[in-house]
């Protein structure tokens, strides 16, 4: 269902949000993409007031049953003629740097462009225990991608092109977790996904894993990504995961006595 504005036939750009009741972050996402030719709200049907917050930014509003995230990005892929897209989640934010840098790779012969991300985690711009670079394939040639149905969560895009993507400076802003209950109900749903992941591979829980596994996560978080540089921040960052990984094995363990 399309609503708002029209198509734009020909734009170099559309820069496209996928939405469902947003309506806290998405104001500030689509005024800093208010640079791009073209502007697509892509929404699951939302409840509160995102469509409002769409139109009063003069945004084009796509609306599409959510699926998963790779479905969702493959179908609004289709809602646009621009030769590229940018895809912003509507926590994020594009700074007008990173807008300007995208305007001199647009001719380029590479087929999409990997963007890193300034990850906001508890009000705390986070450069260590992993979150930086944390780079995402966002910018691409619409005709060229192709989102892998098989990760429905962590989505993987495909460009059918020899040429690999570029590796672009400056960042997206994303304003990650705010709390830390946020951020728990987020990795336990991770958890649980994962889990599924190596249930599916054949992969069983064993006693060694719930010792190994969240052993390894703190030492690669801690010392290895340099969690520690940030602190108590990295020390608790390095240690919730930790957890989370104990956790995907206990997902794990519940599959294999379930069966």
């Amino acid at each position: 269902m399309t609503t708002g504005g029209r198509p734009l036939d020909g734009a170099p750009l559309a820069a496209i949000v996928l939405t469902h009741n947003e309506e806290k972050h998405l104001p500030d996402c689509l005024s800093s993409l208010a640079w791009a030719p073209e502007v697509i709200v892509f929404d699951s049907f939302s409840t509160d007031g995102t469509l409002a917050v769409a139109y009063a930014a003069g945004s084009r509003v796509e609306q599409r049953i959510f699926d998963n995230y790779a479905g969702q990005r493959q179908a609004a892929l289709g809602v646009t003629a621009a030769e590229w897209v940018l895809f912003v989640d509507a926590d994020e934010r594009a700074t007008p740097e990173l807008a300007d840098e995208i305007g001199t790779v647009m001719d380029r012969p590479e087929p999409g462009w990997w963007i890193p991300r300034d990850n906001y985690i508890f009000g705390r711009l986070t450069r260590y225990a992993g979150w930086y670079p944390d780079y995402q394939l966002r910018l691409m040639r619409r005709s060229l991608a192709h989102y892998d149905r098989t990760r429905p969560v962590h989505e993987l895009v495909d460009l059918a092109s020899a040429t690999p993507a570029g590796h672009l400076a400056h960042s997206l802003i994303h304003l990650n977790y705010e709390t830390v209950p946020e951020f728990l109900d987020k990795q336990r749903a991770y958890a649980r996904y994962d889990a599924g992941q190596l249930w599916s591979q054949g992969e069983r829980a064993r006693p060694r894993n719930f010792v190994l596994q969240p052993a390894r996560q703190f030492y690669w978080r801690w010392i290895t990504l340099r969690g520690w540089r940030a602190g108590v921040h990295g020390l608790r960052l390095s240690l919730l995961m930790a957890y989370f990984e104990w956790q995907k094995y206990s997902e794990l363990r519940r599959m294999s006595r379930g069966r």
